[in-house]
This record gives C-alpha cells, sequence and structure tokens, in this order.
C-alpha cells in the first residue's frame, strides 16, 4: 500500500531541477540585477567561504546546520553552471558538469563499474591514483594539481601525502631537519609527526584554536 508521504515525496534529485529552474530565473532577464552580473571570478571567493561555512558545520554536528550549509555549496554549482551557459565560444551548463563527474566516477571505480578487483579500501585509493595519474600525463611539478592557495598546514600534508606516494620520502625527512630558526621545518617536522600518528594536524590546530576562544569568551 502507497502511503500520501510516499505519493508526495519528490523522487530523488528532482528538486536539483527545480533548482536549476530557479538559478535560470535569477540569471535571466527580468530576474536579479547582482545575480546577473556575477562571473566565475567574482563568485570564486563565495566559494572558499562556502567550502569552510560547511566544514565548520560538520564540525558542529548540528545536522539542519549541515543541510543549510551542503545547499550553500550546491548553491555555487549551479550558479557557475548557469554563468557557464552564457560564454561565447566554450559554453558549458549544469549537465556538462554532472556528466564530466558521473564520467570521472565511473572511470576512476572499475571495480564497481568494470571488471577490476580490489581487497579493500587501500587497494581503492591506490587504483585512483594511478587512474588520475594516466589521466593527466603532463603533470610533472610536485604540487600540480593540489591548490597552491590550501592553509599551509594542510598544503604540507598534502604533499607529504604525494611525496610519499611516489616514494621520494627522504626529501620530507631533509626538509623537516631541524634547523636554528627554521620556523617552517619545524612545522612540517610537526605535521609529519602528526600524519605518522593519523591526526589532521590543519583539524587538531584549528580545534585548539577554537577550544582557546571558546574558553576565553567564557571568561570574559
Amino acid at each position: 500500500m502507497t502511503t500520501t508521504d510516499e505519493v508526495e515525496r519528490p523522487r530523488p534529485g528532482e528538486r536539483l531541477l527545480d533548482l536549476v529552474a530557479v538559478m535560470d530565473r535569477l540569471r535571466s532577464p527580468g530576474g536579479c540585477p547582482w545575480d546577473a552580473e556575477q562571473t566565475h571570478e567574482s563568485l570564486a571567493p563565495y566559494a572558499v567561504e562556502e567550502a569552510h561555512e560547511l566544514a565548520d558545520a560538520i564540525a558542529s554536528g548540528d545536522r539542519e546546520h549541515l543541510v543549510e550549509e551542503l545547499g550553500d555549496v550546491l548553491l555555487q554549482v549551479a550558479f557557475h553552471a548557469r554563468v557557464g551557459q552564457e560564454h561565447a565560444t566554450e559554453p558549458f551548463d549544469v549537465d556538462d558538469v554532472a556528466d564530466a563527474i558521473i564520467t570521472k566516477l565511473q572511470r576512476r571505480h572499475p571495480h564497481v563499474f568494470a571488471d577490476a578487483v580490489v581487497s579493500g579500501a587501500a587497494d581503492v585509493e591506490a587504483g585512483w591514483e594511478a587512474i588520475k595519474a594516466l589521466e593527466k600525463p603532463d603533470r610533472t611539478g610536485l604540487l600540480d594539481g593540489i591548490p597552491a592557495s590550501l592553509p599551509a598546514l594542510a598544503l604540507a600534508a598534502k604533499t607529504a601525502s604525494r611525496l610519499e606516494r611516489t616514494g621520494r620520502g627522504e626529501l620530507l625527512a631533509a626538509a623537516a631537519a631541524p634547523q636554528p630558526d627554521d620556523v617552517g621545518a619545524a612545522l612540517l617536522a610537526l605535521v609529519l609527526d602528526a600524519r605518522g600518528r593519523g591526526i589532521d594536524a590543519e583539524q587538531a590546530l584549528r580545534g585548539t584554536v577554537l577550544r582557546l576562544a571558546a574558553t576565553a569568551d567564557g571568561d570574559a
């Protein structure tokens, strides 16, 4: 027997089409002047900000807040896709964006969508990196593909991970060797120590600072 809730509840993904329609309305003539003026470049800072707000929502454990912030991140995707439609020579739309990520996910999960066999999560991760290397053979620099704008501790951890995967861990040891007054080397050593213990140094420091702020506010 079908209940009223089952009948009225939209199909999975149906509201995404409504979001695309809302974004089109906002961007089209007669819509919102502010939305109509935005470009990929002007929107870029909002994407960064929303990603950080999403991370805060996850850390808070507040499910309602998490849904809200996920919506804000989704808006950035829909907004950029709508802006992309208007490019004079190389337009793209939300379906192109979706097609690109679907194709990538299928290609990088051959154990799900093809006949590859894996023994666990470690095999999946190794396979993912191997496939990515084949997709992007022109990447030669150490930081190619790693956003240089990442917070420094996160950038150090990502770089360390890449060096370890490519068998160049000795470079890490040399860079993190104690040097007089070399604060950078000392910080890198702390990042490597945290990685060795399965700790995200960026999140650890963030948590300590937030606890400090909460204590200071409580004492005020």
